[in-house]
């Protein structure tokens, strides 16, 4: 067994778990009025920033050149800015629901991406394992869709979170084999410094005019959950996934937050587990396994593991 992959696995399944759990505990941050869609993105982008900083007190220390920093701030922009920033704007304005309809779309794009980019081929279990999970997800998704919980621009709503889904896909395929060149501190590190500094000229005037009076522990529990454990530990999971497992699989993990839940609604007795639901479950993991015994080509194998290598050299 390669523990590099069950690493990998482990840390993917984690990320899709806390990123699972984020959609909710956003919403009703958001819905109070009184912390904005921007000001929940700041707080990500800095607070993370901060714990990652920290973190590096305790790891290494790895110089960065000055062209690297370069790509690193463009892996900013995609994995962190735009993804990041698309998803907390598009679900102000539309529901969880809807949101989590469109996540599952992202190891689609994936998929495709890194057949583009990559030359990571189609094959036959990836496709079927990709359909077999996302038709799971959209069984769990939408049987708990309410028109009560639509927001107030959900097609506006909607492509955002398209967007965010889109960003992050490309993230994943351009910035692959970069990525491991470096420790997950010190790519955290200055991917959310360079994201805290392209938004802190809108983000830091929001903060000035909040009425923090008003702020109920809640809302402050919330947004710590928010930025700790979906941001900084979602994160920290996703990139040793993202350095031990192919960009679609590390996707398919995408589909593990509408099970996510769907097992805390059960918990807290807001819905009943099914049979029905308990075949989407099967078929989402089943998805995934698919996908992880999908093998690329020799020849595919071949000049992935060159290019790593002259990325690496």
């Amino acid at each position: 067994m390669d523990i590099n992959k069950v690493k990998g696995h482990a840390a993917g399944f984690s990320a899709g778990v806390m990123w699972g759990l984020m959609a909710p505990v956003a919403k009703l941050v958001l819905a109070a009025g009184i912390v904005s869609p921007l000001m929940m993105t700041g707080f990500r982008m800095a607070g993370a920033a901060v714990l990652f900083w920290a973190a590096s007190l305790f790891v290494p220390h790895e110089r960065v050149p000055r062209a690297d920093l370069l790509r690193l701030a463009a892996a900013a922009m995609l994995g962190i800015v735009l993804n990041q920033g698309s998803y907390i704007f598009g679900v102000s304005l539309t529901s969880p629901g809807e949101a989590s309809i469109i996540t599952t779309t992202m190891p689609l794009w994936v998929m495709l991406l890194a057949w583009l980019f990559l030359r990571e081929p189609i094959t036959l279990k990836k496709a079927g394992g990709i359909a077999l999970g996302g038709g799971g997800a959209l069984i769990l998704v939408l049987g708990g869709v309410s028109a009560a919980t639509r927001g107030e621009s959900p097609a506006v709503g909607d492509l955002l979170v398209l967007g965010a889904q889109l960003s992050y896909a490309l993230y994943l395929t351009i910035f692959r084999n970069f990525i491991r060149k470096y420790s997950v501190v010190t790519l955290m590190k200055w991917m959310f410094t360079f994201a805290t500094i392209a938004i802190a000229g809108a983000w830091i005037p929001q903060l000035h005019a909040a009425q923090w009076k008003a702020v109920s522990p809640t809302e402050l529990l919330g947004t710590a959950y928010v930025v700790v454990c979906g941001t900084f530990l979602a994160y920290i999971c996703i990139m040793v996934a993202q350095k031990n497992l192919r960009p679609t699989l590390v996707g398919m993990y995408n589909y593990v937050q509408p099970v996510t839940a769907m097992v805390t609604a059960v918990i807290l007795g807001l819905e009943t587990f099914t049979f029905v639901k308990g075949v989407a479950v099967v078929m989402i993991f089943s998805g995934v396994l698919l996908v992880s015994l999908s093998k690329a080509k020799s020849g595919e194998r071949k000049v992935e593991s060159a290019k790593e290598k002259r990325t690496l050299g």
